[in-house]
């Protein structure tokens, strides 16, 4: 009789309840596409799906960096101020008639230092990430705003520009292939290599990696490294499509980042991650938030909702969490 009930509750070699939680979220992304494709006929239309992709692809360089960071156990609320530093750094070294690798470059390493500068903060002083990483949050933001004096600068290498807005066969923009080889770096470190295997061993349970010799320090660090660089590739990308240097955008970046994750399955109790739910979590905010303008939906209530979506998330987490305990 109970192996009659298992077989029944089975679906695809899998519980109900395990096939859900595996592949639960693919179902609501497709169901959400497929109402806007019913509710709003420009939602279909090329340039939208367009301007999805070049939104994903910003938002999502930010949550393959988070991921890392949230299934080690931490949080990083700076990444928005990095986005304007990154901006103002690429000005700077385009005022100076410095060549595109070379601002790329200094870009990203500036950014990779910061997050390195959070790790360490985090991990050999001990410090909660959310208070570091606040307070880093104003450091960097200040520092875009010393560097800049305050003032946004246009770009005038029109090279650059391709990067944000530039298209492959005048098709796929170049930025989807950045974040499509941010995002299969991302997965071969998290899930083909010693160190993604450290990163879920030290969310998962400290204490237990100490005792088996991982250099939890390292790991923790070198999370926050990682976060770094993929906002400077993110600070580049959002750059090139504004063709503009300015110490104050990045604004709330953080929160999208933080909710592609854990929408996409990563827990913030550490130790649970995937990059492809990740993936479909930073499309799932991106369809959302297009869909809420082609509705015309009040900004302010756009912002309500993003609050409202982590919220949700959070809760599923914790429910989840109880449910495997």
């Amino acid at each position: 009789m109970n192996q009659t009930k298992m077989k029944d509750r089975q679906f695809l070699g899998m519980t109900r309840e395990t096939f859900f939680k595996k592949y639960g979220i693919i179902f609501i992304l497709l169901l959400m596409v497929g109402i806007m494709l019913v509710v709003s006929p420009t939602f279909r239309t090329y340039n939208n799906v367009l301007s999805i992709m070049q939104s994903v692809a910003v938002n999502g360089c930010l949550a393959l960096g988070m991921v890392f960071v949230i299934t080690a156990g931490g949080i990083d609320l700076s990444i928005g101020s990095q986005l304007a530093l990154t901006s103002v750094v690429i000005g700077c070294a385009f005022a100076a008639n410095a060549p595109i690798p070379v601002a790329i470059i200094a870009s990203i390493a500036m950014c990779t230092a910061f997050g390195f500068i959070n790790g360490l903060l985090v991990s050999r002083l001990k410090l909660f990430p959310f208070v570091v990483t606040l307070a880093t949050q104003l450091v960097i933001r200040g520092a875009a705003y010393i560097i800049s004096d305050g003032k946004a600068s246009s770009i005038t290498n029109k090279s650059f520009r391709t990067i944000g807005m530039g298209k492959v066969g005048d098709v796929i923009p170049v930025c989807i292939f950045i974040f499509l080889g941010l995002a299969v770096i991302a997965f071969i470190l998290l899930h083909c290599t010693k160190f993604g295997r450290f990163v879920y061993a030290v969310g998962g349970n400290i204490n237990a990696a100490i005792a088996s010799g991982i250099k939890v320090k390292w790991v923790q660090t070198f999370t926050y490294a990682w976060m770094g660089a993929c906002a400077g590739v993110a600070g580049i990308i959002l750059t090139s499509r504004i063709n503009a240097a300015q110490p104050n955008i990045g604004s709330g970046y953080e929160t999208d980042a933080i909710a592609a994750c854990v929408i996409g399955g990563t827990s913030f109790a550490g130790g649970i991650s995937t990059i492809p739910g990740t993936i479909i979590g930073i499309i799932i905010i991106g369809v959302i938030y297009n869909g809420m303008n082609l509705l015309q939906v009040n900004s302010y209530y756009q912002m309500a909702l993003k609050g409202i979506l982590i919220i949700l998330s959070v809760v599923l987490d914790n429910y989840l969490n109880k449910r495997r305990g």
